[in-house]
């Protein structure tokens, strides 16, 4: 009885290197779908939270697509040279995060003039009729939640300062269109200082301290393109000896630092989920290419399908905003640890 389970556990396990041996044969036989992700940058915390969401798609992680990364460092020439060397080299297919609203849009056609698909993801391009299909979060909504949290916290009324993202970007021009309608319905609000901080915190603290000393004791609030330019403004309102629950001070994004912030009751954050907007992307580069294509990342059809796949046949598909409270940022503090 011994030899006879010994021996068909042996053939069992033989049975079993042979299926293994065949899968990875026909695996390794298939070349694997080559994406090229030309991103802004990967000098940013959000950026980098793209970039890693990317690369832990199940597709990616298993193979069957070769995913490279492309640092643009924040310039559209850069990106344009990285789309060249991706046509040249012949990818299957390019996600797209421009830098500059209208400088991506001539290498979107020359890709698809090669016949190359092309996604848009989180930021975006003026003419979004090239793009095969996008997906990001709707940034002039974006620009009225930042408002509306501000001026409700001023009461109201009272002066505000705006830091803004790099000139250009599609988020930069979208929050502020949100912004600038938002003041409409606020009379009583004025904008004391408005200029770019180019999503970096170390140009927003910079920019805060100036504004500080030149309207001492006159700023009311602070609103921050995005989460870097936010946490910038609130280091120099500490700096100055002021009490930052006193500054209503509210970015976007986030990331780590200001989800911390918002946890200590120091600023206000809308996360922007990285995870849906970049995995989603390879999604959809998969389905233009194989139209029976099931999605594998798990963004797609939750919360209540506010984010819903439709067979991956829509052009257009918008990530929810996720405000940060007091009730989910542990939450969303936990999920970063694992990331």
């Amino acid at each position: 009885m011994a030899l006879n389970t010994f021996t068909r556990r042996g053939l069992a396990m033989l049975a079993g290197v042979g299926i293994a041996a065949l899968t990875i044969g026909q695996a390794a036989a298939a070349d694997p779908v080559r994406i090229a992700a030309v991103v802004q940058s990967l000098d940013t915390e959000f950026n980098v939270l793209w970039a890693n969401a990317a690369n832990n798609h199940p597709l990616v992680k298993d193979g069957t697509v070769k995913l490279t990364v492309l640092d643009g460092r924040m310039d559209a020439l850069t990106q344009s040279n990285q789309f060249d060397t991706a046509i040249s080299e012949k990818y299957d297919a390019i996600v797209f995060v421009p830098v500059d609203i209208d400088a991506g849009n001539d290498p979107v056609q020359r890709a698809k003039d090669a016949g190359i698909t092309v996604i848009g993801s989180n930021t975006l391009i003026s003419n979004t009729d090239l793009y095969n299909a996008y997906i990001a979060s709707n940034d002039v909504e974006a620009g009225k939640l930042l408002a509306k949290s501000v001026f409700d916290k001023m009461g109201g009324k009272g002066n505000v300062v705006i830091g803004e993202g790099m000139i250009g970007q599609s988020a930069q021009v979208q929050r502020l269109q949100g912004i600038e309608e938002t003041l409409k319905d606020y009379p009583d609000i004025k904008v004391l200082e408005q200029k770019t901080a180019n999503w970096s915190r170390a140009e927003a603290l910079s920019l805060m301290e100036n504004w500080l000393t030149a309207h001492a004791g006159q700023i009311n609030g602070v609103i921050g393109e995005n989460d870097e330019i936010a946490i910038g403004a609130l280091e120099a309102i500490k700096a100055h000896g002021l009490d930052p629950k006193t500054i209503p001070v509210a970015g976007v994004d986030g990331v780590t630092d200001a989800l911390l912030a918002v946890k200590r009751g120091e600023m206000m954050s809308t996360l922007q989920d990285a995870d849906a907007q970049a995995q989603g992307a390879i999604d959809l580069a998969l389905v233009a290419k194989q139209p029976d294509y099931k999605p594998k990342a798990a963004v797609w059809d939750v919360n209540g399908g506010k984010l819903a796949w439709e067979g991956g046949k829509q052009q257009h598909y918008s990530v929810p905003w996720i405000p940060v409270t007091l009730d989910n940022v542990d939450a969303l503090l936990s999920m970063r640890k694992t990331q």
